[in-house]
């Protein structure tokens, strides 16, 4: 795929369900063009739909309009993987056996789906911990291996959905860093959902602003900070306009969703 061109090609995207109450729209209208390799970061107020975006492109969820188009590179090589804010590890498997559950369903022959997982472990500094199971980790390496089993797929494009939101700050901090550096070795294109302003900045190309519900493409934010990029940006007087232009945006669409939120009778 020639540079610049792009992976994921969301256009005029509506997401709505059917409840007791009716129609419930969570997304409506969206477009959003992804380049190959870029890092997009989707930040919202709770409940704009931004998960629910992330599982219709990762095909885990469906749609009333509109449509999503991942241009492959490699024939064969799986469109997307997910990461949850939740590792949803398997328990009564060892960390490698959790590693190469997507090739091994994919039927990727042992020898081979073992190698990559291996792999996929270096990178994340956990290979010592193959043969341990999950109970034994601490939150941070669960993630890890989280990380690790979606990479083992060898992506077209990988989806994170808050990876990092449950973890303690100094572990947060330091997988963030492991990100950026994991991203820069493999090239993978990733939609990452946050909601924090100064994660988006740190790690992503680029800062989309979805509205409160219904779901809209606010505001989409170049982050011209430059690469390679480490914690050390945080103190860049451009990171802090940045941050404070975006909340700028970000604040309306909070107050709304909370007022929303205010108007709901109760059930």
């Amino acid at each position: 795929m020639a540079p610049g061109a792009s992976q994921v090609s969301i256009r005029d995207l509506t997401v709505a369900y059917s409840g007791r109450d009716g129609r419930l729209v969570a997304l409506e209208r969206i477009s959003l063009e992804v380049e190959a390799g870029e890092f997009v970061c989707l930040v919202g107020p709770s409940g704009c739909g931004k998960s629910t975006l992330l599982r219709v492109v990762a095909g885990l969820a469906g749609h009333e309009s509109g449509t999503v188009e991942i241009r492959a590179n490699r024939p064969g090589r799986p469109a997307t993987a997910m990461v949850f804010q939740e590792h949803a590890l398997l328990p009564w498997r060892t960390v490698l056996d959790n590693v190469v559950f997507g090739p091994e369903n994919r039927g990727v022959p042992r020898a081979e789906r073992e190698a990559q997982a291996r792999r996929m472990l270096d990178l994340v500094g956990l290979r010592a911990f193959a043969r341990a199971y999950p109970h034994q980790l601490s939150g941070g390496m669960k993630q890890r291996v989280g990380i690790a089993r979606a990479l083992a797929n060898d992506p077209e494009v990988l989806l994170m959905d808050e990876p990092l939101a449950a973890l303690d700050a100094q572990t947060r901090v330091i997988l963030q860093e492991e990100l950026l550096r994991l991203w820069a070795e493999l090239g993978v294109t990733v939609i990452y959902v946050t909601h924090s302003l100064e994660e988006a900045l740190l790690l992503g190309d680029r800062v989309v602003v979805l509205t409160a519900r219904p779901g809209r493409v606010k505001r989409v934010f170049p982050v011209p900070l430059g690469r390679p990029r480490g914690l050390e940006a945080r103190a860049l007087p451009e990171f802090g306009a940045l941050v404070d232009t975006i909340w700028a945006e970000l604040r309306e669409e909070v107050l709304e969703s909370a007022e929303a939120e205010r108007r709901v009778p109760p059930s």
